[in-house]
């Protein structure tokens, strides 16, 4: 896959939350369920010490089927925030995929409200995510999408990938390498 269109000073890192920074468990309402998936920290540590912003962009229907409460996914956010944060930038969409709101992945509601409250271009941000709506969200936003795939991504969802990467630890070290244009993976 090609990093052609890796901003050439990303400024900020938004992350989809599971799957993607901690291990998938679905409708997860318990903070003592939250596990960080392997690298994580590290590759976290890596970006705030390159003085790049992070945030968290995820969508959380749970909500609208009412298998979970808002208080509950706030406090399964702070759990991550005590284990990988602190993030510069939360923003969660709370509906069903059917509700037709503008922030639910793969719209670039979650991503372009993410890139104003941290003062930055979307072009100026990657978004990192596990499954194909995490990269068209970043596209539809104009923000760079990296692919980092697990056992719930579908095929189709990495073969269109336009940056695929095999692990969180090496999307953010090809997020930081010095790019140029049309340099392949």
């Amino acid at each position: 896959m090609s990093k052609a269109d890796v901003p050439m000073s990303v400024r900020a890192v938004l992350f989809d939350r599971d799957g993607t920074l901690v291990e998938d468990v679905p409708y997860n309402g318990d903070p003592a369920l939250v596990r960080p998936v392997p690298g994580a920290w590290a590759a976290l540590r890596l970006l705030r010490s390159r003085g790049i912003r992070t945030g968290v962009v995820t969508n959380q229907s749970g909500v609208a089927r009412g298998l979970l409460t808002e208080g509950q996914v706030r406090r399964v956010n702070a759990r991550i925030d005590e284990l990988l944060g602190p993030f510069d930038v939360w923003a969660v969409c709370p509906h069903g995929p059917g509700d037709g709101c503008h922030c639910r992945k793969p719209e670039p509601g979650l991503i372009l409200w993410a890139a104003g409250r941290l003062c930055t271009a979307p072009a100026d941000c990657a978004v990192v995510g596990d499954i194909g709506a995490d990269v068209e969200a970043a596209r539809r936003a104009g923000a760079h999408g990296v692919l980092v795939p697990n056992d719930r991504t579908r095929p189709e969802e990495t073969e269109a990938a336009g940056h695929l990467e095999p692990d969180l630890a090496s999307a953010v070290r090809a997020l930081l390498a010095p790019q140029t244009s049309g340099r392949p993976v």
